[in-house]
């Protein structure tokens, strides 16, 4: 499958054309919805006061409730915009969004307003699309899930079986330890009262890919593929797969899985590698930690320049916007993830 996210944060709409769907496929759009609600804000003093529904609507590819192998076509509605607040940015990129690398590759045309192409909200129809490939998935035996691993330095425990992942994706503040999550969430309200925003982390597995899948070469590679999905997310700033950087600090006896039989398979007694190896899949879960920036949208004064005169200028950004995105993203990184393992097994 291949996806085309369209729209604007504060435009009437926002979506994802899905082509390459097989034909057939009894699309669950109560679990699609489930996976949008865990997204969505407004929820707690956490994330953005916008509220918006998120209802899905089909326009094409699906008839009596199983796909065609048409385009699929999901558009969601935009219903609580405040385009207002955006006007006294026109002239002015807020750091470290995408504001200024749009205006210039738009030749001054970008839709200003919440961000508008590079919104967080366009991770909603991203989402939608990553439901299609998690129910496809699943044809396959194949499990996606993920939890916050880090917020601020303070860090989740470590996770012991895919089920406690998926247990933990149920939760408001998705979290293993939630002694630890209420760390979080005091760090997350803490640059709230601050005016200011947190980054933070989320590990991710995709258990039930068999060996062999992809190649060491460019296009091909396992790491790559999925690196490709994970950051068209914004926000996202790192992957890391197994150990990830923690092998800057192993020796090889350290870092190196054992191979062993286990009920006649072919496993390793260890996952350091994250389930790759040569760019290819080895049969043991894919694991990877993504990186995810604080919130550029802060309400401190910042620093910028009028694209219209060239002086330096100060700004602050009014609106409503995220301390922290993290524990929105939890489901976003899950679809990132599952569009890629499709593309893997070129589902």
């Amino acid at each position: 499958m291949k996806y085309t996210i369209f729209g604007e944060s504060h435009g009437p709409a926002i979506g994802v054309v899905l082509d390459g769907v097989p034909a057939g496929l009894e699309l669950d759009l109560e679990a699609m919805a489930k996976d949008l609600a865990r997204r969505a804000p407004g929820k707690d003093g956490l994330s953005t006061a916008r509220r918006e529904a998120d209802k899905v609507n089909i326009i094409s590819g699906l008839f009596a409730g199983k796909t065609t192998g048409t385009p699929l076509t999901l558009v969601i509605q935009n219903s609580d915009q405040h385009s207002g607040d955006y006007e006294a940015l026109r002239w002015t990129p807020r750091p470290s969004h995408g504001d200024y690398a749009g205006f210039i590759q738009s030749k001054g045309n970008l839709d200003y307003r919440g961000g508008g192409h590079f919104s967080g909200r366009l991770t909603a129809p991203l989402v939608a699309a990553g439901s299609v490939a998690k129910q496809l998935l699943a044809r396959e035996n194949i499990w996606v899930a993920s939890h916050i691993s880090a917020v601020y330095g303070i860090l989740d425990r470590a996770w012991e079986d895919v089920e406690e992942l998926r247990c933990a994706a149920s939760k408001p503040f998705p979290v293993l330890d939630d002694a630890k999550g209420e760390e979080m969430r005091q760090a997350i309200l803490d640059a709230k009262n601050a005016l200011d925003s947190v980054g933070g982390a989320i590990e991710c597995v995709v258990a039930g890919l068999p060996a062999g899948f992809g190649a060491p070469d460019f296009g091909r590679n396992v790491e790559g593929i999925f690196s490709q999905y994970l950051f068209a997310v914004p926000a996202v700033k790192a992957v890391s797969f197994g150990a990830g950087v923690g092998f800057s600090y192993m020796r090889g006896t350290e870092a190196n899985d054992p191979f062993e039989i286990k009920d006649c398979k072919v496993v390793t007694k260890t996952n350091h590698a994250g389930g790759i190896n040569g760019g290819i899949t080895n049969g043991m879960p894919i694991v990877f930690e993504v990186t995810m920036r604080p919130t550029p949208s802060i309400a401190l004064p910042q620093e910028s320049v009028d694209l219209r005169t060239g002086e330096e200028v100060e700004i602050e950004i009014k609106g409503r916007h995220d301390p922290c995105v993290v524990h929105r993203a939890v489901p976003v990184i899950e679809a990132a993830a599952a569009l890629a393992a499709c593309e893997v097994l070129g589902l």
